[in-house]
């Protein structure tokens, strides 16, 4: 049986895992020390490693022992879930903030990061059924576009994936995967007007500069693309910028998509070229069952077939709950807070349970600061006796869809928006 990446795709064994010429090493330098700079570059800090057969290591693994007390470089507290490729959650109470800090926004890569990042000489290619081919540099797209700067919301496809019975294959996502940051760039729609989209274009096709983990760069990480109609909207941004700074590494820097509301999958790092088509786009993890759900409910462990999956397009209505953490002290009053969002929707109410979704009471809820972002909720409750209590949110969209008590299964676990649970001991 072939290995498999963290999705559950096969990848090449004969091409993935010893051949040092993956490793991107220059004639003088040796097999260790190139490995030494792939974790440099990704980010990770480790110190005092002492590690016998490191030269048998495969690119861009971590000893296991060292992975779980690893610190990732810029970021704040976030939980490593696997190191090749690096993908990271944030655990739920560091997610309080109204605007997620750079340094508590999750990672999620489907390859390996770029040994180059830097702005200088970065170009956009833009092309397929366009009238006029572009090739932007991104002092062209700071100088030649409005530039403008939206709170917009990520979510991977499969966060919560850790949830679903039988376990489903893939990083195993509790709640972390989702932030909603400062973005600043141009818009897609801008750009894609400059080059004039062809009547006969339905899809795009994003391009980035991620290596594939196997090493080999005949193969591509990730491809995937929205509807033409999607593109077009007026918060799908190509940012340049993240919270008043330049992009973070490991957030796709120089340059990449934000497309908020739709799976973080859609939102290319490593932007490198926008590609139009007059068809569905058919890159990798754009076919078969990846980021796909079925056609009609199935029943737990079922096997689907490829052609009765349908492309996810619009989140789930979701809510977190932010403070207080799971397993926290309380007295008997506190404040709960966290925030809510749904796809292309807003939320129109979060309302809170702490027995067990007997009674509920409703939250106050903010709307959102601009098209595209997360909305803040807050009350205050009150515990009628010591004891053990959970906190429950569930959220209700502006059209009328609200979360549920029970996952709907899948056999990849995408579209976990089950209510959020917070456990407390009250005295």
């Amino acid at each position: 049986m072939s290995p498999k990446d963290h999705d559950g795709n096969e990848f090449n064994q004969d091409t993935d895992w010893h051949s040092e010429d993956q490793l991107d090493a220059t004639p003088e330098e040796e097999p260790s020390k190139t490995r030494r700079r792939f974790l440099q570059g990704a980010g990770l800090t480790v110190f005092g490693l002492a590690v016998p057969f490191h030269n048998n290591l495969p690119a861009g693994f971590i000893p296991a022992a060292y992975a779980q007390g690893m610190e990732l470089d810029g970021k704040d507290g976030l939980t490593l879930l696997n190191d090749r490729p690096v993908n990271a959650e944030t655990p739920p109470e560091l997610l309080d903030d109204a605007i997620t800090p750079t340094a508590r926004h999750f990672i999620r890569n489907n390859g390996l990061l770029p040994e180059d990042t830097s702005a200088e000489g970065w170009t956009l290619t833009v092309d397929g059924f366009v009238d006029n081919p572009l090739e932007l540099t991104i002092a062209d797209l700071q100088n030649d576009f409005e530039v403008v700067t939206m709170a917009l919301a990520i979510e991977c496809g499969g966060n919560g994936r850790a949830f679903f019975d039988p376990p489903a294959s893939g990083n195993q996502w509790t709640y972390g995967a989702v932030a909603c940051s400062e973005w600043t760039g141009v818009r897609l729609r801008d750009v894609l007007d400059r080059a004039g989209v062809q009547s006969n274009v339905v899809y795009t096709a994003h391009y980035g500069a991620d290596p594939h983990l196997s090493g080999n760069p005949d193969l591509t990480p990730i491809s995937r693309g929205v509807p033409i109609e999607k593109a077009m909207t007026d918060n799908v941004l190509i940012a340049f910028g993240m919270n008043g700074a330049d992009l973070h590494p490991m957030n796709g820097a120089p340059l990449r998509l934000v497309v908020p509301g739709w799976p973080g999958s859609c939102s290319h790092k490593w932007l490198t070229r926008i590609q139009l088509r007059d068809q569905v786009h058919d890159g990798p993890k754009m076919t078969g069952s990846s980021y796909r759900v079925p056609a009609y409910p199935v029943a737990p462990g079922t096997e689907v077939p490829d052609e009765d999956y349908v492309i996810i397009e619009r989140m789930p209505v979701k809510s977190l709950v932010t403070h207080p953490a799971n397993g926290a002290q309380s007295g008997m009053e506190t404040e709960v807070r966290g925030h809510a969002w749904s796809g292309d929707r807003v939320i129109d109410r979060v309302d809170i349970s702490i027995d067990f979704g007997a009674t509920w009471q409703q939250a106050e809820l903010d709307a959102p600061v601009n098209d595209g972002a997360w909305q803040n909720w807050r009350t205050n409750v009150s515990f009628p006796v010591g004891g053990y209590y959970e906190v429950w949110a569930r959220a209700t969209d502006s059209a009328g869809e609200m979360q549920p008590f029970a996952i709907n299964w899948n056999p990849k676990g995408y579209l976990n928006n089950t209510m959020h649970r917070v456990g407390l001991m009250v005295s």
